[in-house]
């Protein structure tokens, strides 16, 4: 097993390896979650489709199986969420990941326990809110992300925010997918990465099977993704395929996204009441909220019902440094080797070793 590295998000979060698994709707499930805390990471639970009940039984589901530091996902400006975070709260969740919201009062109130917030953003203004709004360490979602990353590669961001707000823990999201994306972003600047599709393509995981195996077949490469902001409202990265080809063509019709959102908050049991003052009063966000919630059915047959042909599923470029479908412990030991071994060489080419090059080749 690999020694510890130590970085600052590790010191802050208490875990032993600079890797975490985002929040995944219906993929980042408690036994995920478990499974990469366990393994040395952290796990951060996914609350999108959960009400507060289910979140609370899942908090507690995961308390279960692991001893191990984990967090909890609160996207807050989607129904339901502000209650979820309060379970959290409630339930002194070490780590609560916010995204898409002021959370001054999160931070308030998990600081009393002594909690931490990770805030996920895109670019150095709402860097710049999160931290003021009292966030620990930010989580920077590079254009290679999986679903909602922003429109600056991780290349860019990672050294431009740490140069900008050097005092906060980074962590990297967007493309990493092994031990070398690891030691490359930890050389930018970054303290940790998040790898949502790595961590989705495992045995734990429950992601279908079917989707596993079309994103680590062979052929498979970084290429084979669409981004665009037509499908659920949001600049998003998906899977390439006939039916996310069509979706991303244009939006769809205004009584089509009402329709399908009404359903969708249905089926995510969000009640019609907090779903409909805000289509009157708040018509901007909310139209992006009912857009975001008439995509769920279509990433619900693609991430839990494995039905590539008529689905939409969130996957990062990174999928193309995906051929496997290992356990999470033996992904997670492997990723520390890979990043040790690449940052050796590095090392040695850099000081003038011209034999590394050659090592690395072979």
């Amino acid at each position: 097993m690999a020694s510890a590295v130590r970085t600052r998000i590790t010191s802050l979060f208490g875990c032993k390896y600079p890797l975490l698994l985002p929040g995944m709707s219906w993929i980042s499930d408690p036994k995920l979650v478990a499974a990469v805390s366990n393994a040395g990471g952290v796990g951060i639970l996914a609350t999108g489709p959960l009400d507060a009940d289910q979140t609370l039984a899942a908090i507690r589901d995961i308390r279960s199986q692991t001893d191990q530091p984990f967090g909890v996902g609160a996207t807050l400006l989607m129904p339901g969420a502000k209650e979820n975070a309060e379970v959290a709260l409630d339930e002194q969740v070490p780590i609560i990941n916010i995204s898409l919201g002021k959370g001054d009062w999160i931070a308030e109130q998990s600081h009393k326990y002594g909690g931490k917030v990770l805030a996920t953003v895109t670019n150095a203004k709402h860097a710049q809110s999160a931290i003021e709004s009292g966030a620990d360490a930010l989580m920077l979602t590079g254009h290679e992300a999986a679903a909602h990353g922003g429109d600056v590669t991780s290349l860019v961001l990672v050294p431009s925010i740490s140069k900008r707000f050097p005092e906060i823990p980074l962590v990297a999201a967007g493309g990493v997918a092994d031990g070398r994306g690891l030691a490359a972003a930890l050389s930018l600047g970054a303290d940790a990465v998040a790898m949502g599709s790595r961590f989705a393509v495992t045995k734990e995981s429950s992601l279908a099977q079917s989707m596993k195996e079309i994103i680590s077949q062979p052929d498979s490469t970084e290429s084979d993704t669409l981004y665009g902001k037509n499908f659920d409202g949001i600049p998003a990265r998906v899977l390439k395929s006939e039916e996310s080809v069509r979706l991303m063509k244009s939006p769809a019709s205004l009584p089509v996204v009402v329709y399908r959102a009404f359903n969708a908050a249905s089926t995510m049991n969000i009640p019609l009441w907090k779903v409909i003052p805000g289509l009157v009063t708040q018509w901007q966000n909310m139209y992006m909220i009912a857009q975001f919630g008439a995509a769920t059915e279509s990433l619900m047959k693609a991430t839990v019902d494995g039905n590539h042909q008529e689905g939409v599923q969130f996957i990062s470029q990174g999928m193309g440094l995906i051929n496997d479908i290992p356990a999470v412990d033996e992904l997670v030991q492997r990723i520390i080797a890979e990043a040790l071994d690449a940052s050796s060489q590095s090392v040695a080419a850099l000081s003038g070793d011209t034999d590394a090059g050659n090592r690395r080749a072979a």
